[in-house]
């Protein structure tokens, strides 16, 4: 009787043991990146982009007048960035929103934006967050490292942004260098990251950012600097000699030059 007891006993063990395992395997195998559909952007030039998530629609940086946004839906939340002309336009911004839309900025921004707009703004500083719609949005710092450009993105006056839901984060980096915030990041699952010269970084620069924070899926824009546009080709292959896991998505920021 007691080896029949016991018999039993080893039966159940390795059967919830069994039960664990392929539970693991299969927790293992989901994709990681499930925003899938979810998630949609169109670039519409350089750092501004239309992207709609779980039918939420968002602007980020609108400039380039109302016209730049013909055909596009209206935005439930936008994003600003910095106070610089090709981040913050404030005819564009009035034009493509309304007294519904929230508008999520640094104080710098709404500094300079007129009284009638201020009850839309949602004013976060670096590290704080918000939560609107169903989605925390936290402000992640962008500011830049060299001495000789200290001057166009001081830190603490711009704001990258993190946007999280069920699970699944999306991060801008706004106009900055390769800076330990960026790099201590984790679980993203998109990745927009700037490289223009003089005023953010290096193509160098940032692929070794994304190689230090690994995201699952990179896309190169804000690509333009003095000398014309940087050199995301090389960006892409010098992700992927260090990780090729890393997924570099190229879109087209810049149709005019088509």
């Amino acid at each position: 009787m007691q080896n029949l007891t016991f018999l039993f006993t080893l039966l159940l063990t390795f059967s919830a043991c069994n039960q664990k395992t392929t539970a693991d395997a299969t927790q293992n195998s989901a994709p990681k990146n499930n925003i899938g559909a979810a998630f949609n952007i169109t670039p519409i030039e350089h750092a501004t982009a239309v992207f709609t998530w779980g039918g939420t629609v968002f602007y980020i940086d609108p400039v380039g007048g109302e016209a730049a946004f013909k055909g596009q839906p209206a935005p439930e939340i936008v994003l600003v960035t910095d106070i610089h002309g090709d981040h913050l336009n404030k005819e564009t911004l009035a034009a493509v929103t309304g007294e519904n839309t929230k508008i999520i900025v640094p104080q710098a921004v709404a500094d300079s934006l007129s009284a009638d707009m201020q009850s839309r703004l949602t004013i976060i500083r670096n590290d704080e967050t918000t939560q609107i719609n169903g989605f925390k949005i936290t402000a992640i710092p962008m500011y830049n490292l060299r001495p000789e450009a200290k001057k166009f993105h001081p830190k603490g006056r711009g704001n990258g942004y993190l946007i999280e839901r069920n699970g699944q984060r999306v991060y801008f980096s706004g106009d900055t260098e390769d800076i330990p915030e960026m790099r201590n990041l984790k679980n993203i699952h998109k990745a927009f990251v700037c490289m223009n010269l003089p005023y953010t970084m290096t193509v160098e620069d940032a692929a070794a950012g994304v190689i230090a924070f690994a995201p699952q899926e990179v896309y190169p824009y804000h690509y333009r600097g003095k000398n014309g546009l940087s050199d995301v080709d090389k960006f892409k292959k010098s992700v992927n000699a260090a990780n090729a896991e890393i997924e570099v998505v190229q879109l087209d920021w810049y149709p005019e030059k088509d």
